[in-house]
């Protein structure tokens, strides 16, 4: 007769570390994005990409997956925050909408490293193709994640009410004005980077109250 096995299950938890996510992918693709603008300023003519040498879009595009890994951490912390309030509908719109538009700003980026090795004659289409990634599609996919998210934290009172109003205006702003400039695209890694400070600030006073206890 076999004996019965003791195993002992531990419940997985989010690292403290993994808070810092979201502050290394502001910086990651905040610098990834001023690479791409210096690369491709707004009215330059096509085939501009090779006026330094590629260099500036081939060092964003190494930047990209560092920042991409970081930005599914940061989800991931979001997400754990919400515990037992997390809401299925807000939820799958949060997840569906930041996914994509890594997706998005993915292929954009790939999208720029071929630049560097094509001719003139792609260089309009080549052009185009990134800056609607990246602008028509990518940022309002970003403004779809603030907002649902903001929604979550309105519904929850889990974030403070400041940031939930910050966040709506600066989301409904990039849906309307997206293909005005893509240096739009640095709020969002600007509003990630203070969503994250305050994760961070949060943590901190969790563990001061846990110390005191």
């Amino acid at each position: 007769m076999t004996q019965p096995i003791d195993r002992q299950l531990h419940r997985l938890s989010t690292p403290r570390a993994a808070a810092v996510a979201g502050v290394l992918f502001a910086l990651l693709f905040g610098t990834a994005l001023v690479m791409i603008r210096v690369s491709l300023p707004e009215g330059a003519e096509p085939g501009s990409q090779w006026a330094d040498g590629g260099h500036g879009i081939r060092t964003s595009a190494v930047l990209m997956p560092f920042a991409g890994i970081a930005f599914l951490w940061f989800i991931g912390v979001v997400r754990d925050g919400f515990g037992g309030f997390e809401d299925k509908f807000f939820s799958s719109v949060f997840i569906g909408s930041g996914l994509l538009f890594l997706a998005m700003i993915f292929v954009s980026s790939a999208v720029g490293v071929a630049l560097t090795h094509s001719g003139p004659d792609a260089a309009v289409f080549g052009q185009a193709l990134l800056l609607a990634l990246s602008k028509t599609y990518a940022l309002r996919m970003g403004a779809v994640f603030m907002i649902s998210l903001a929604t979550i934290w309105l519904k929850t009172g889990l974030m403070p009410k400041w940031l939930v109003v910050v966040t709506y205006v600066v989301a409904v702003g990039l849906i309307l004005s997206a293909d005005i400039t893509m240096w739009l695209t640095m709020a969002f890694p600007t509003w990630v980077l203070v969503v994250s400070v305050l994760l961070l600030m949060r943590a901190g006073v969790i563990d001061v109250d846990r110390e005191a206890r």
